[in-house]
C-alpha cells in the first residue's frame, strides 16, 4: 500500500504504481498527484480497516507530509509509534543511548536558544530541529564566539522555512544540540521484512565541500562503498531492530563512520526512502533495483550479480539547490543542457521549477573511476554558471 503526498512524486514511482497496480490510499493529495492515471485506489476507510486487521500491513510513503494522515487515521497503531520514535531525533537518541553512552545530546526550545549555558557544552557541536528534514536549519557551531551569529541564522532560517512543510515534518519549536561526529557520512535505504530482518537497498557516501558544509549537494554510490559499509551497516540495523519491533517497515538512515570504525546514526527517517524520490529512484538508475517494488514484494538484491556488470563506476545523486540565493522573481531559467554537458554521463535529469523550496532539480549521473573531479567541481559550485536571470526592464 502507498500513501502519496506533496511536494514531489517522481514519474518513476508513478509508473511503478500503475504498472504493478499497487493500492494507493485515495487521499485528496494522491488524487491530485495521480489525477487521470489508472490507479488501484483504496478509500481511506478501507485503508483504516486494513491496518486494524493487520497492523504490520506494508505501507510506503514518498513524503513525510503524509505523517499527519497516519497520526489522524491510525493514532494508536504500531506505525504511529515508530514514526514518533524515529522522526523525533531526541526520542531516537534516548532509544539507543545505552549503545552510545559517551554521546552528548540535549533538548532545547527555540525560545530558549539565547539562554543556553555555553560553559556546559563541548565544541564543536551540531544544532538542528528535533523534528526536521532536508538539512533545514542545521548548523555546526565551532566556537563560543559563533553562537550569537548562529542564533541569528537559525531565526532567519526558521522565518524562511516555517511554511514549507507541516509541523510533523519540520517542527521549529524544539531543537536538539548534539555532539559533532568526525568521520565520513553515509545515507542508505533499507527495510525490515516480515520476520524483522533488515534488507539494505542502497548505500551512498555524502560528499562535503568543507567541514562547515551541511548541504545535500552530492551523494555517491559504488561497489567500493558497499564493500566497505555493508557489514557495519547491517550490524547497526540489527542493533536498532533489537530495541524496537520493526516488521514490514522502510527507512532512510543517515550515519557517520568514525576513524575507529564506529557507526553513529545522525537521523532515521521512517516509512520512506530518500526524500523527493531521490535515493529510491537512484537505486534504479544505478543498479536496476526498483526499491519500491523490492520493499512491497519482499525482494532482496543480489549484490554480487549487480556489481559484476558495474565495475569501476560511481553513481551519484546531485541536488541542484539555490546556493546562489537567487530571488524567484529574478530567475528566468536553469540551463540543464549546459550542466549535463559538464558530466561524463547523465542518467536522468529531474527538472523542478524554482519556488520556495529553493531547488532547480536533481541530476543522476554515472562517473568512471578516476574521473571524480567532475563531482568535486559541482560540489563546490553555487550553480551561477547555469542560472539565467530575467533581463532588466529598461525605461
Amino acid at each position: 500500500m502507498i500513501l502519496l503526498d506533496f511536494p514531489y512524486v517522481s514519474d518513476f514511482l508513478k509508473e511503478t504504481i500503475v504498472r504493478k497496480q499497487i493500492p494507493v490510499i485515495a487521499t485528496a493529495e494522491a488524487k491530485t498527484i495521480m489525477h487521470d492515471q489508472a490507479v488501484n485506489w483504496l478509500c481511506e476507510m478501507e485503508a483504516r480497516e486494513t491496518f486494524k486487521k493487520n497492523p504490520n500491513q506494508k505501507l510506503y510513503t514518498n513524503s513525510e507530509n503524509s505523517i499527519s494522515w497516519v497520526h489522524k487515521h491510525l493514532p494508536n497503531s504500531p506505525k504511529a509509534h515508530l514514526i514518533e520514535v524515529f522522526k523525533n531525533k531526541y526520542k531516537f537518541r534516548q532509544l539507543i543511548q545505552d549503545a552510545y553512552p559517551n554521546y552528548f545530546f540535549q533538548r532545547i526550545t527555540f525560545d530558549a536558544l539565547e539562554d543556553v549555558d555555553l560553559s556546559e557544552l563541548t565544541f564543536p557541536f551540531i544544532i538542528k530541529p528535533a523534528v526536521g528534514f532536508f538539512s533545514l536549519a542545521v548548523f555546526k557551531v565551532d566556537r563560543k564566539e559563533d553562537w550569537s551569529s548562529t542564533i541569528v541564522q537559525i531565526q532567519e532560517t526558521v522565518s524562511r522555512i516555517q511554511d514549507m512543510y507541516p509541523t510533523e515534518v519540520v517542527d521549529n519549536a524544539e531543537f536538539i544540540l548534539e555532539s559533532y561526529i568526525k568521520g565520513d557520512e553515509y545515507a542508505f535505504d533499507c527495510y525490515f521484512d516480515e520476520e524483522g530482518n533488515p534488507v539494505i537497498l542502497n548505500i551512498l557516501k555524502h560528499l562535503f565541500a568543507s567541514e562547515a558544509d551541511v548541504s545535500d549537494r552530492v551523494y555517491c554510490t559504488s561497489e567500493e562503498i558497499f564493500t566497505e559499509m555493508y557489514e557495519p551497516i547491517l550490524s547497526f540495523l540489527k542493533m536498532v531492530g533489537e530495541k524496537v519491533n520493526l516488521q514490514n517497515f522502510p527507512l532512510h538512515i543517515e550515519i557517520r563512520k568514525t576513524a575507529s570504525g564506529e557507526i553513529i546514526p545522525i537521523e532515521v527517517n521512517p516509512m520512506r526512502f530518500g526524500g523527493w524520490c531521490t535515493t529510491g529512484d537512484l537505486a534504479w538508475f544505478a543498479y536496476g533495483i526498483n526499491s519500491y517494488e523490492y520493499f512491497l514484494e519482499g525482494k532482496k538484491p543480489n549484490w554480487e550479480k549487480i556489481f559484476a556488470a558495474r565495475k569501476n563506476k560511481i553513481f551519484s545523486l546531485i541536488l541542484l539547490d539555490n546556493q546562489a540565493n537567487v530571488k524567484q522573481e529574478a530567475f528566468a531559467a536553469f540551463d540543464y543542457e549546459a550542466i549535463s554537458n559538464d558530466f561524463e554521463e547523465v542518467l536522468h535529469v529531474r527538472k523542478h521549477p524554482l519556488n520556495h523550496y529553493g531547488v532547480f532539480g536533481f541530476l543522476f549521473t554515472s562517473t568512471s573511476k578516476g574521473n571524480e573531479e567532475e563531482l568535486y567541481t559541482i560540489l563546490h559550485s553555487d550553480l551561477t554558471k547555469y542560472i539565467r536571470l530575467q533581463e532588466p526592464v529598461v525605461g
